[in-house]
């Protein structure tokens, strides 16, 4: 019998990877918190229901794409393959419209998507998914976009595009599906298979298709911004004129959809080349008719996902930051006996301390100080003991002092070093220094 692997499409992430996605993490936390949203968590199971009327039911993502099962109590239930859904049924279940005119909220977690895998798009991914309910105005498209700018420059992200168009509302669709229906029906054979099944349930969709056959086609298609009407049309422009007023660049891209039915007006990406074919790393936009579609009142919604995964495949690599690594060794059971006062009094100040589990020689115990980047190793061994001394070896440059055996002195010395060159540090507690 072999070893059990992860599921193809799943991953294990440790090290540098998700050092990566803790930043990414913590710097939209510092701006979410900065514009006043509040974290809220819903389930990673929903019923099926729920996806297939939010998301619609002709998606790829419902069709083709879905983690889904029957439970033990018949039901069909699924595994998200998106968060807003699931956060606009928890904005309806609890009332959140009735507490407040405005609601901004975020969620950080997993989604599941059976898909193709490829860099930066696996069946189990992370997103940091934002929605805001209660506002019609533009202003706050501008918003989200400006505060993804700020995101990406506390990444240290610079090559990136940001790409803007409409979908109209429901009327201005309902005519562009009739222009393009029209425009597409003698060119059908031609499409792909998944194309031409879209051209009859979803035909915005083959906008959004990868495929080369069907971009040729689409390409010269009539564009969605010759059928919006007047109301979309302003929105559009005073979202342009916003985004311009707080200095952001953008590219107004008319081909520009989203793979969701529930969009309406807005929708935007941020995109990088350096991540191949799958270049959006943000994405998003406006869905007035969400809430109501899933049973709530009429309240206007906006929102955006950032891809954890894909946006740490832009972040320039990690630097290492940290202060001294401490290491004890001790020989003999006397000198052993003081590890616990000085790990209980380390971790206490959070100062890391390592130390062999097991009793070795002093020799044996340096060589695996040094096998673990250890910058000081605290050496004790009877001799020190009848001394009442602890000798702090520097273990780059060979440098080493003693200092009185005492738990509060070792401490302070700990710290000092924490907080000082090696070298620089001399306390009244010296008693010697060598070179």
């Amino acid at each position: 019998m072999g070893n059990i692997r992860a599921l193809k499409g799943f991953k294990d992430i440790f090290e540098d990877e998700i050092e990566k996605h803790r930043r990414v993490e913590a710097a939209a936390r510092k701006y979410l918190h900065c514009f006043g949203f509040k974290e809220i968590e819903v389930p990673l199971l929903e019923r099926t229901e729920l996806f297939a009327r939010g998301i619609g039911e002709s998606t790829d993502i419902v069709e083709k794409e879905m983690f889904t099962f029957t439970d033990k109590g018949g039901d069909s239930v699924s595994l998200r393959p998106e968060a807003t859904a699931g956060v606009v049924r928890a904005y309806i279940q609890h009332g959140l419209y009735e507490r407040e005119k405005v609601t901004k909220l975020f969620t950080v977690g997993h989604m599941f998507r059976y898909e193709r895998p490829q860099r930066g798009r696996l069946r189990e991914f992370r997103q940091i998914n934002v929605e805001v309910f209660g506002v019609k105005e533009p202003l706050i498209e501008a918003e989200l976009i400006f505060m993804n700018s700020l995101i990406l420059k506390e990444l240290g992200i610079e090559d990136y595009k940001i790409e803007i168009n409409s979908v109209g509302c429901e009327m201005c669709r309902v005519r562009f599906v009739n222009v393009l229906r029209d425009y597409l029906r003698d060119k059908k054979p031609a499409l792909c298979e998944d194309c031409q099944r879209r051209l009859e349930r979803s035909p915005l969709r083959i906008f959004d298709c990868k495929k080369e056959s069907c971009g040729t086609i689409i390409g010269g298609a009539p564009l969605i911004s010759e059928s919006l009407c007047t109301e979309c049309r302003t929105h559009l422009e005073r979202l342009a004129y916003s985004l311009s007023a707080l200095s952001i660049e953008y590219v107004l891209n008319p081909r520009l959809v989203r793979g969701l039915d529930y969009y309406t007006r807005t929708v935007f990406e941020v995109s990088s080349d350096r991540l191949g074919a799958q270049k959006a790393f943000i994405a998003g936009g406006r869905y007035d008719s969400l809430v109501g579609l899933l049973g709530g009142p009429p309240v206007p919604g906006v929102g955006f996902a950032i891809g954890i995964e894909r946006t740490s495949l832009l972040l320039p690599p990690l630097q290492a930051k940290r202060g001294p690594l401490f290491f004890f060794a001790s020989v003999g059971e006397n000198a052993r006996g003081y590890l616990y006062p000085l790990l209980r009094g380390f971790a206490v100040r959070g100062i890391p301390l390592t130390f062999s589990y097991e009793e070795k020689s002093l020799k044996a115990q340096m060589r695996y100080a040094d096998s673990l980047g250890a910058d000081v190793v605290m050496i004790l061994g009877e001799e020190e003991i009848e001394r009442q001394v602890v000798v702090l070896r520097d273990m780059h440059k060979g440098q080493q002092m003693e200092v009185r055996l005492d738990v509060d002195t070792i401490l302070r010395a700990a710290i000092s070093l924490r907080e000082r060159n090696f070298f620089d540090f001399s306390p009244g507690d010296v008693l010697n220094k060598t070179e």
